[in-house]
């Protein structure tokens, strides 16, 4: 797989003096060393494609939207409505930003909207040069894309308990930063890859029976226990098996219950 290991270790030096410098209202996120760092954009790597080249470009069965780069980012057709939250155009504008090189013909687009109708056309062209341009995208940008997602996490902090009673939002800022420091740098990366892999919570459409799966609804869930990491796995489980008895039948979302809580158990130390 192509990399640059040289450009790879500045970035995530950068990162780290960032993440001591993110604004909170109760708390710090902690400061991680250049190897917390290395090892989290591993683990969502590992977590999202198994590590797999290959699996760069994707579209799951049952759904209707492809999964791209390390964090298998979603993205969706002109006029696609789904109740999930689309962040592979996020992803470029993010990349854009920071003078990364895209694909041309992305570059081209005047609209960042998905060029596949079905899985099987995605497949199809799976060795097309446009989809290979986009591997050897992804493959070349891990940074970028670690970079991306936890600036998702900052994003969320400012609005994630706007919606709550005052001493609701003090007891989950509470066990969000508990969480954070706990285990390092696994609590914080329970944070980052939640957001990441459930979203946070807050957007009304990303709900089953009015009862959503992201992080707010996990930090609800939690029992403030001695072990905050603990809890979170066990709030976090519980919280996407409601999903899943809530999910439309249709989905059959049973499926990927065992995944989902295989990936939560990444998050505990050996």
């Amino acid at each position: 797989m192509p990399a640059n290991s040289t450009i790879f270790n500045q970035f995530l030096f950068l990162c780290s003096l960032q993440l001591a410098l993110i604004p909170v209202a109760c708390g710090q996120l902690p400061d991680l060393s250049y190897k917390e760092l290395q090892w989290l954009g591993d683990r969502v790597f590992a977590n999202e494609c198994a590590s797999r080249f290959d699996c760069l470009t994707s579209w799951n069965e049952g759904e209707d939207f492809p999964s791209l780069g390390i964090g298998h980012f979603i993205w969706f057709q002109s006029d696609q409505d789904e109740i999930f939250e689309e962040s592979f155009p996020a992803l470029i504008a993010f990349s854009r930003q920071r003078g990364i090189q895209i694909p041309s013909w992305l570059e081209q687009m005047d609209e960042v909207e998905s060029p596949w109708r079905s899985r099987e056309q995605f497949y199809n062209e799976f060795e097309s040069a446009k989809m290979s341009s986009l591997r050897e995208f992804f493959a070349d940008s891990t940074e970028t894309q670690v970079a991306f997602i936890v600036h998702r996490l900052e994003q969320s902090l400012p609005t994630l308990f706007n919606d709550l009673d005052p001493q609701t939002a003090r007891l989950l800022e509470s066990r969000f930063y508990k969480l954070a420091a706990s285990s390092r740098p696994h609590g914080l990366y329970a944070l980052i890859d939640y957001v990441h892999f459930k979203g946070t919570g807050i957007k009304p459409s990303e709900r089953y029976a009015g009862e959503g799966w992201g992080l707010i609804q996990v930090l609800q869930q939690m029992s403030s226990g001695s072990d905050p990491l603990q809890d979170f796995v066990l709030a976090a489980s519980t919280v996407l098996e409601r999903r899943v008895s809530n999910a439309p039948a249709e989905r059959n979302e049973q499926r990927w219950l065992q995944g989902w809580n295989n990936r939560l158990a990444t998050y505990l130390p050996l």
